[in-house]
């Protein structure tokens, strides 16, 4: 970034793929855009690496079809637990009828430069550590970091706004500057990925397993995944994830349970002895923060607890909401976000978030998996209905029998919440 840059119309503070996205779509509509993060790129991120439809969606959207297909495209789903292993093609309809896996180190980057080339000003390693308001209004943001240094306060830049989004991820430590909160009443995550060789890099379908068991072999409130990264890589994302509330904390330590989980699938998915850059990371979910927006600021993707409360998914969200806000940001410069943000959210996400997190937070009663996984586990009819609502398939020009009840689902329990999506 040349270091004379002190202003910008729309500031992007997160560079993942809501923040990349976010100033892709708000430079190709002609604002004047700068892309901050607190890393220098390349940098890794805790995640799944798993690209669903609904997220492949997004990325054809910004023209990078082609460039994910380069790396490994799946099928489906391989449903592993009970006793039973089902393939369950992805679902199609208004979304594409395929998946990837690409890890983010490389995904990050890839979004970056594409907001990059799109006319956004990208800022490196400068950490986002306070705000200047004007009223209600945010007037400019405060980075500390190597590359913002200025000849007059070391280590420190200002950069003035007109609009700023807040894109910097699950903790966001700009959003609470701000006034976010996260409530744990609802459902949350605990997950943890590595990265380990493996014969099936090349692998046609993404595996799940449903029935995770933790050292004393029992069943555990969540599932363990293994996501094929490509024959030239060699390698797949493994991991394991675990649901939790205030009231059910979840009582495990990720990382020995991903060890234990790669080394009951070992000789099976032919998996190497190490696991490589094991990290863990708490997932706020299904909007279950309060005060995502102000007058002049939004917050997206993570920050926003846009994740999947029913597989953990999350890029998908990010993609959707940068193009989202971005295109609030062009339509509607002078817009109040405190007040259409939330709504836009509520609006696309309100019932499907809703239902999510009411199933999801069943799943957390002890007993109840147990008993109902191995029903499930043997209708291949009611487990390619789960694979499209726990990963959100459904579009709103679906008109199907299953997109209609998800939808019906959705509406009943938003009405029942006692603090709805993103309130």
């Amino acid at each position: 970034m040349d270091r004379t840059t002190t202003s910008t119309d729309v500031l992007v503070v997160g560079a993942g793929p809501a923040g990349s996205a976010a100033a892709t779509w708000a430079a190709r509509a002609g604002l004047d855009v700068v892309l901050a993060d607190a890393a220098v790129f390349p940098r890794d991120k805790t995640c799944g690496d798993g690209l669903t439809p609904r997220a492949i969606g997004e990325l054809e959207r910004l023209g990078l079809r082609d460039w994910v297909r380069s790396h490994t495209v799946n099928q489906g789903l391989r449903a592993h637990g009970f006793g039973q292993t089902l393939h369950l093609p992805w679902p199609g309809g208004n979304l594409p009828d395929w998946g990837s896996a690409v890890a983010r180190t490389e995904l990050d980057d890839h979004l970056r430069t594409t907001a990059i080339k799109a006319g956004a000003t990208g800022l490196d390693g400068a950490r986002a550590v306070d705000v200047r308001m004007d009223g209600d209004r945010v007037a400019a943001v405060r980075f500390r970091g190597a590359q913002a240094r200025t000849s007059t306060t070391e280590d420190m830049v200002e950069i003035a706004c007109q609009r700023l989004v807040v894109a910097d991820g699950v903790r966001s430590p700009l959003g609470k500057v701000l006034g976010r909160e996260w409530h744990r009443d609802t459902v949350y995550g605990v997950a943890g990925r590595s990265y380990v060789t493996s014969t099936r890099a090349d692998d046609p379908w993404i595996s799940s397993h449903l029935e995770l068991r933790g050292e004393q072999d029992e069943i555990l409130s969540g599932y363990g995944w293994i996501f094929p990264l490509g024959k030239q890589s060699g390698e797949v994302n493994l991991g394991a994830g675990t649901l939790a509330t205030a009231k059910r904390p979840a009582d495990v330590a990720v990382k020995p349970l991903m060890k234990l989980y790669a080394d009951r699938l070992r000789a099976e998915f032919g998996l190497g002895e190490e696991l490589r850059a094991p990290t863990s990371a708490l997932l706020p979910m299904g909007g279950a923060v309060s005060h995502v927006a102000g007058r002049n600021w939004a917050l997206i993707g993570d920050a926003a607890a846009c994740v999947n409360p029913l597989n953990g998914e999350g890029i998908d969200y990010g993609l959707e909401t940068g193009r989202v806000v971005a295109e609030l940001l062009a339509d509607s410069p002078g817009a109040d976000l405190g007040t259409l943000w939330p709504a836009l959210l509520r609006e696309h996400y309100g019932e499907s978030f809703s239902i999510a997190r009411r199933l999801a937070g069943l799943v957390t009663v002890p007993r109840l998996l147990p008993a109902l996984g191995p029903i499930g586990m043997r209708s291949d009819l009611l487990m390619t209905l789960a694979l499209r609502w726990m990963g959100n398939l459904v579009t709103e020009e679906d008109r199907d029998r299953s997109a209609r009840v998800w939808r019906w689902a959705g509406r009943h329990s938003l009405a029942r919440d006692s603090r709805p999506p993103f309130s």
